[in-house]
């Protein structure tokens, strides 16, 4: 099971998909044994070979995917409340999902008269938005808020942090107002969110 999920994790880290030899070098086992490991991961469709015969990830792991988003959604909960409610705007957790973000959990503030509503599942492309453009900065090491103003909505302006430290996961948590926010203020509340959401999720 070991080298299985080795394996799987190999696959996952190769963008451009990775062959039998690679994957043995890697794993320092011979061809045969890399064979034995595909036979079950393709079976249950979490690994399999493109046209040029490279190892990619499989739609199998779609579903786990979906199963475990609940569990994100869960562990997220508790900073996401606190956040709302620090900052008056409403906070969200976004995912990841191929060349976009998609809003993960999502809690509005209970004590403002107006703020933005902002649905699960919501999808934007990761160069647009202070949660993608966080990701990307995630993806570079940096872990500075990132501010946005009307970039996705008319009007409503975002602050949003990567969490970082956590396996497989890439990830932003961030706020959406109606008014501009204070940055200097809201930046590190934001951060803090995403520090403790990595903590709840690793």
């Amino acid at each position: 099971m070991d080298r299985g999920l080795r394996l799987l994790h190999l696959v996952a880290d190769a963008s451009g998909g990775l062959t039998v030899t690679e994957a043995a070098t890697r794993l320092g086992v011979g061809r045969a044994v890399v064979y034995r490991l595909l036979g079950a991961l393709t079976e249950h469709g979490m690994v399999r070979r493109d046209a040029g015969g490279r190892l990619r990830l499989g739609a199998g792991l779609l579903h786990l995917a979906r199963r475990a988003q609940p569990l994100l959604a869960d562990g997220a909960l508790p900073a996401l409340r606190r956040l709302a409610e620090q900052t008056g705007a409403t906070a969200h957790l976004t995912v990841v999902d191929g060349a976009e973000g998609v809003a993960l959990a999502v809690v509005e503030p209970s004590w403002t008269a107006f703020h933005v509503a902002y649905r699960t599942g919501t999808r934007h492309p990761l160069d647009r938005g202070a949660a993608g453009r966080a990701i990307l900065a995630g993806r570079q090491g940096r872990a500075d808020p990132v501010t946005t103003s009307g970039e996705l909505q008319s009007g409503a302006h975002g602050v949003a942090a990567p969490v970082l430290g956590v396996p497989g996961l890439e990830a932003s948590v961030g706020v959406v107002a109606l008014a501009a926010l204070d940055v200097t203020k809201t930046g590190p509340q934001v951060r803090a969110a995403a520090t403790e959401i990595a903590t709840a999720l690793s």
